[in-house]
């Protein structure tokens, strides 16, 4: 990665709200089931556990970060993070490309419904974030 490329993705997450931080990840998360799927088929074992790996430490971030106490919501979203980080484990143990497929299934709709929360919610503007 260039020095500018690294320079952008780091202004870009110091910068960035909860919400689009929040949406960075699983869209990370995503990539990362992508990245793996495409590895098991093409048998490249270490690059779909890279890939898989990454995406449980993304999932036990979001499960430590969630305030399961604050919605009504909040215990069931914790036990889907769950299941879906034992899934992943599960497939990576058995480079099985349909289990990814699968928590790729659970993992985008919730990223999709995150985005478009997080999109509908007002601009801050520089001024007064300042204030």
């Amino acid at each position: 990665m260039s020095p500018i490329h690294q320079r952008y993705l780091t202004d870009a997450v110091t910068t960035a709200s909860p919400g689009r931080l929040l949406v960075m990840l699983y869209d990370r998360l995503c990539l990362d089931l992508q990245r793996a799927v495409v590895a098991i088929g093409d048998r490249r074992r270490e690059d779909a556990s890279t890939s898989l790996v990454h995406a449980q430490d993304i999932l036990l971030e979001l499960r430590s970060s969630l305030r399961v106490e604050e919605w009504p919501g909040g215990e069931g979203l914790a036990e889907l993070y769950s299941f879906v980080l034992t899934e992943l484990m599960r497939a990576n143990v058995r480079q099985d490309a349909d289990v990814v497929v699968a928590c790729l299934g659970v993992v985008e709709p919730l990223r999709d419904a995150w985005r478009e929360a997080v999109d509908q919610q007002p601009a801050v503007s520089v001024e007064r974030a300042s204030a």
